[in-house]
Parts: structure tokens; sequence; C-alpha cells
């Protein structure tokens, strides 16, 4: 079996403000009725969050819940741990009418750190970035890809896309951050 890897390896750019690439993510999609009792209890259960209300990111011990649709969810854990999370989420909803998938390999997660790390994001999205806080999500698109984006903290943005267009993002968020390109938003 191979070993997994990011699909930059770890690609940093150091400009007004700190492109990363954030390495390996553990990413669950989780598709259901989102009112559910027993679709609450598996979301508690894989990340120790609470279920997140619309456009919110709510944070746990083992993880991160994302609202990216009336009827998905992101479940960030920890990469290695992403397979049994699934397998764990399946049997306790065997029951209800629901679909996860380890997206994991499929998406690429950057980091934008620095006081404009809102600025950078704004510079290639549609996106109010200027009333982003911490525990807010936004599924949005990025120059001419899908994305969502949410704060960490109010100095680090965090990116999440198809590793597809992982290069392209990267290179997007660091021509963004470049030095001499700051509009003092």
């Amino acid at each position: 079996m191979s070993n997994a890897v990011s699909a930059l390896q770890g690609a940093l750019y150091k400009g007004y403000c700190t492109v990363e690439e954030a390495g390996l993510v553990g990413m669950i999609t989780l598709r259901g009725d989102l009112s559910s009792d027993a679709i609450a209890k598996a979301v508690k259960a894989a990340t120790g969050a609470e279920m997140p209300g619309q456009g919110k990111m709510t944070e746990g011990k083992k993880g991160r819940a994302g609202w990216m649709s009336p009827d998905e969810l992101l479940l960030i854990v920890d990469h290695a741990a992403a397979p049994k999370v699934v397998e764990a989420a399946s049997k306790s909803l065997a029951d209800e009418h629901s679909l996860i998938v380890n997206v994991s390999d499929a998406r690429a997660v950057f980091r934008v750190k620095g006081a404009a790390c809102r600025e950078v994001i704004a510079k290639l999205s549609p996106a109010d970035t200027a009333v982003m806080q911490p525990g807010m999500l936004r599924r949005t698109r990025v120059a001419q890809i899908p994305a969502a984006f949410y704060l960490e903290d109010d100095q680090t943005a965090v990116l999440v896309c198809f590793r597809s267009v992982a290069q392209y993002a990267f290179d997007l968020l660091a021509d963004a951050a470049r030095g001499g390109g700051e509009v003092g938003v």
C-alpha cells in the first residue's frame, strides 16, 4: 500500500500573509436530514462538535463540523482516523437516510495566516470576508474553482478545494498575498 501524501506536500509562500498547504486532513461528507437526532449524535461522536447552523463551523475535541448546504455537512477530523469515523457513522446511521463518504484524498486544504487573511481571500472571492468571524463557514468560488473557507481565528483563514486544482489554488493565494499588493481593507 502506498503512503498518503498531500497534494502539494507542504507548499509554503511568505508574503504579507503566509500561505501554506495544511498537509493531510481528514474530511468526510455527511448528507442527510440535518434536523435528525441520529445525525446530530453521529456528528458529536465523530468530532465532539455540536451540529452547526447554516453557514457555521463548530469545533469539538476530535474535529470540526461545517454546514455546507441544507442537507450536507463537512466533518474535519484527523486524516488517519477518517476511515474509522466513516465506518462508525455508517453503522450508527444504518437506519437513517444518509450518505457518509471519506473525501480526504480528494481535497486540498490551505491556511492563509496574517492580519490581512480576509483581504487575501477577498481578492479572489465574491464572499464578503469583512463580515466573516471565527465560527462562520462560506462555500463560494475562488477565481474559477469551487471552494469553501472558514476562519480558525482572526488571523487564520482555512480554504478547502478539490485536490485536482491544488496547484492553481496555491498559486492564486500566493499571488494575492504577494508583498506590495496590500489593499488595506
